[in-house]
């Protein structure tokens, strides 16, 4: 069946006349690869999130790979991560010959355990590497005492996150490093881009060095006329760099985030009111001491209190005009990993449980008020049709 007229899709990236301007700005000035716009970009998103470094890269895969790589993680290591989260996460782990160790999630928010993290430390681990689900905050106070005690780096993955705070500090700012996506589907995009966040000056010196090639500093200066053609190339490195064009797209979406940020938590509160005290429907809960970026709604089914599978559920929204996503489907379930590592389903309860119970609802500042309030109503209604 065609997808009705108004379909609301679920997820539509914002691309305003002033995003275009910005771009067209930076085409027309003879300049689109790393350059001016980009350390613009890096030194507006580090006033952004309170960082005294960033480093912008062409993907958030790319900002995690370098802190590793620039952490000095090799084979043999390991790291603890969680399996309810993309690939990415656990991917740049696999990259430096590591190995990925995954600790089970907190039932309420999917977000990886501090409790269960001890555990899982032996003397191979290296790191942790938390990742801040849907833009909900990890407990980071208590993922850094256990570092701490253990000697341990935190590299955050909060592609999710820009926006999210943990008792007032903003997430990728409590560990070593953070590590922000600029996504099309992110709260805010450059198409594809990535930043690296840290205090380390040496750090951050160490991933801006190895995400063009390890070539001598400021090495794209080499066409200016400040510049010179010699460089050198000093370290094994990777091909990362962002581009002018993706930073200022970047860079003009970056001035509209609070306001963004403001849509979508009354987009969530719309949603939290219609949810409320329904017997089919687990809204998310925001904690006293958290600011969620609500970069998706991930709202979970009482299965056993419905007479349809979340697969039917999501395709009555679907005939509604309502599409819809799931995040995520956990690692140790994919074949890779039960393949490469004996993975097993079964193996992380609460992963598994979170996962089989959710569905993505839209929620981006594109949406008008009265869209929200259509899959407010849709889901309450096809939940109601289906109670058992």
């Amino acid at each position: 069946m065609a997808e009705p007229k108004d379909f609301i899709p679920f997820h539509r990236a914002i691309i305003g006349d002033d995003d275009i301007a910005e771009v067209v700005d930076t085409l027309r000035s003879g300049w689109i690869t790393t350059g001016p716009k980009v350390a613009a970009f890096e030194q507006a998103f580090a006033r952004t999130v309170g960082a005294p470094h960033a480093v912008a890269v062409n993907s958030c895969t790319a900002a995690m790979h370098l802190a590793v790589a620039a952490l000095d993680l090799g084979p043999g290591d390991e790291v603890i991560t969680t399996p309810y989260t993309f690939v990415a996460t656990s991917e740049v782990i696999l990259y430096m010959g590591a190995r990925p160790v995954f600790v089970d999630v907190r039932p309420e928010d999917a977000n990886i355990d501090p409790d269960l993290i001890e555990a899982a430390i032996t003397p191979r681990t290296r790191g942790i590497m938390p990742v801040h689900v849907a833009g909900f905050p990890v407990r980071m106070d208590r993922v850094m005492e256990i570092a701490r005690a253990h000697g341990l780096w935190v590299v955050e993955d909060a592609a999710h996150a820009i926006e999210t705070a943990w008792k007032g500090v903003r997430a990728g700012r409590w560990g070593t490093a953070g590590a922000y996506s600029f996504y099309a589907t992110k709260n805010i995009t450059s198409a594809e881009g990535g930043m690296l966040a840290c205090d380390d000056e040496a750090l951050a010196d160490r991933v801006r060095h190895l995400s063009l090639h390890g070539m001598s500093r400021d090495a794209w200066k080499r066409y200016t006329a400040t510049g010179s053609w010699y460089y050198e190339v000093t370290a094994r490195g990777y091909k990362y760099n962002l581009t002018d064009v993706a930073a200022a797209l970047g860079l003009s979406q970056l001035r509209k985030i609070d306001a963004w940020h403001a849509l979508r938590q009354r987009y969530a509160a719309t949603y939290a009111a219609a949810f409320a005290g329904h017997p089919a429907l687990v809204p998310p809960a925001v904690p006293a001491d958290a600011v969620v970026a609500w970069h998706l709604y991930p709202l979970r089914l009482r299965l056993d209190a419905l007479g349809i599978g979340r697969a039917e559920f999501i395709e009555r929204l679907r005939l509604r005009g309502i599409g819809t996503s799931v995040h995520f489907i956990p690692l140790h379930l994919h074949p890779y990993y039960r393949e490469s590592f004996g993975c097993r389903p079964g193996q992380f309860p609460r992963a598994e449980a979170f996962y089989e119970a959710e569905i993505s609802l839209p929620l981006y500042p594109g949406l008008a008020p009265e869209e929200v309030e259509r899959v407010a109503a849709a889901v309450v209604g096809i939940a109601d049709e289906a109670m058992q």
